[in-house]
């Protein structure tokens, strides 16, 4: 029923992720998928610093190995790699990931600003090798992790107008906070609990740049959605050909709300049958030609 677009796992040992939580291991996520009728989903490896338990791509291509048909790589790289500059050239790197396999970029989510030339050199690259990017933001460099925008997110904005090759999947508080008008500046890389009053920026960079897709992972996503499921409706059916169902698992015991949401929509008849089949798992499927 569903393909996930973007999960965590890890095949060997490692201390808890925040000091209590651990880790999925594949077999974890497995689980929870044949609980919620997900056929396959998309491991995105945690590679840089910000992360709690850094590994490596690698790890990710093994456990692909290991499960053909459950799962699919993709890889990550640090545009601070290789010398810490704005002139590296990462071909090498990227062709070889693409040629054993992986079929896109993420989570990428260096504690950059979008700006910032570093950020910038990578995804010309990442744009001329053809592959999606799925990226983290927050609101501050320090303390967090993923790419830095300003309120409105005009960096996010800049960035697609400068790469319109480049799909960019948007995911993380800082972004779908911003699919309404929030009440203050504070909301922002938060779950705001109240109804959408007026579209935020999310929608309007939807209707402008055709190169940013949704991540409807984690409770970033899934609260967007459910914070007011009437303009969820209308955003969901506007925007059917560039949202996908994902779950951001992390740990075995996590809360996973968006599956059963989906599916209610499109048993009351709010969701159609075929916006309900593109986001679960067609549009994934096309833009990845799987």
């Amino acid at each position: 029923m569903f393909i996930d677009i973007h999960a965590h796992a890890y095949l060997y040992p490692c201390p808890p992720q925040d000091g209590v939580t651990q880790f999925c291991t594949p077999e974890e996520v497995l689980k929870r998928y044949d609980e919620l009728g997900i056929e396959k989903g998309i491991l995105l490896p945690l590679i840089g610093p910000e992360t709690y338990v850094p590994q490596s791509n690698q790890e990710i291509l093994e456990i692909c190995r290991l499960h053909p048909d459950r799962f699919i790589p993709f890889c990550n790289i640090d545009p601070r790699g290789i010398q810490n500059s704005e002139f590296t050239d990462f071909s090498v790197w990227i062709e070889w990931y693409k040629a054993h396999g992986c079929l896109g970029v993420g989570e990428f989510m260096p504690n950059m600003n979008f700006l910032d030339p570093r950020v910038e050199n990578i995804f010309r690259q990442f744009e001329a090798a053809g592959l999606p990017v799925i990226f983290d933001d927050t609101t501050r460099v320090g303390r967090h992790y993923g790419l830095v925008d300003d309120p409105g997110l005009p960096q996010l904005e800049m960035t697609l107008r400068r790469f319109p090759k480049l799909i960019l999947f948007g995911h993380g508080p800082a972004f779908w906070s911003e699919i309404g008008v929030l009440e203050t500046v504070a909301d922002r890389g938060g779950y705001p609990n109240y109804p959408v009053k007026a579209e935020g920026a999310v929608p309007k960079l939807f209707r402008r740049y055709t190169n940013l897709w949704g991540d409807l992972s984690a409770g970033s996503g899934a609260n967007a959605l459910m914070r007011d499921p009437a303009y969820a409706v209308k955003f969901l059916d506007e925007f059917q050909d560039r949202l996908c169902f994902g779950t951001d698992i992390c740990y075995a015991a996590q809360h996973l709300p968006l599956a059963g949401f989906l599916i209610k929509l499109r048993d009351e008849g709010a969701l159609s049958a075929s916006a309900f089949e593109k986001i679960a798992r067609g549009n994934i499927k096309r833009l990845l030609k799987l």
